[in-house]
């Protein structure tokens, strides 16, 4: 389904604001049952910015195909139908913690979130059955798997130049599988009359 890159998105989003909501140490800033306006968006760090919003961005920079599951077979629907193929991809996220720069221990608090985001995605990668958000709720043949990017110096120089501002502190996680499922069907038709072949039997006095 087309849906499936905001599906894997929001799975992400609904789980690390769970987490920094709930944490004792950042519930009074992401909660606001504790008067936290912190949230967890899916805007680059300069939409959250001109918006005045504070927390993380959770910025999807680049989708690839998944070259290790080009070769999925068709899924047969009915007796007689396939789904055609799916197209797995790979999402790959920038993830930033923003906090306004008059904020005290603005520095600490960045470096506390994003530690606490890091052990999150460390003891649960994997998002299955209740994880699952968007379209992809209540889907059971979903699991997505969120892995610790290392990117070197100028990977990271060349995201932070395409946005025109200046690097701030942030990981990278790549996101597997995300499947694009067609909703084309294709129609296999039963075999409705065999014709066996003839031949013409030659004798060795006719061949003589």
């Amino acid at each position: 389904m087309h849906t499936s890159l905001v599906a894997c998105s929001l799975t992400l989003q609904d789980y690390l604001t769970e987490q920094l909501q709930s944490d004792l140490s950042l519930r009074n800033f992401f909660n606001p049952v504790f008067g936290g306006t912190m949230i967890v968006s899916l805007h680059t760090p300069d939409e959250m910015e001109f918006q005045t919003e504070e927390g993380v961005s959770l910025w999807l920079y680049r989708v690839v195909r998944d070259e290790n599951l080009l070769n999925l077979p068709p899924q047969r629907t009915s007796s007689m139908q396939y789904a055609r193929t799916p197209l797995p991809m790979k999402l790959h996220y920038m993830i930033t913690p923003l906090v306004a720069r008059s904020t005290a221990a603005g520095t600490e608090l960045k470096q506390t979130v994003l530690g606490k985001i890091l052990l999150c995605l460390y003891d649960h990668p994997q998002f299955r059955g209740p994880d699952l958000a968007g379209d992809f709720t209540g889907d059971i043949t979903v699991e997505l798997t969120a892995r610790l990017e290392t990117m070197d110096a100028d990977n990271i120089a060349r995201v932070w130049e395409a946005l025109e501002r200046s690097y701030e502190l942030s990981v990278s996680y790549e996101v597997t599988a995300v499947v694009l499922r067609p909703d084309a069907i294709d129609t296999i038709f039963p075999v409705q009359q065999m014709q066996m072949p003839t031949a013409e039997i030659v004798t060795s006095e006719e061949t003589a």
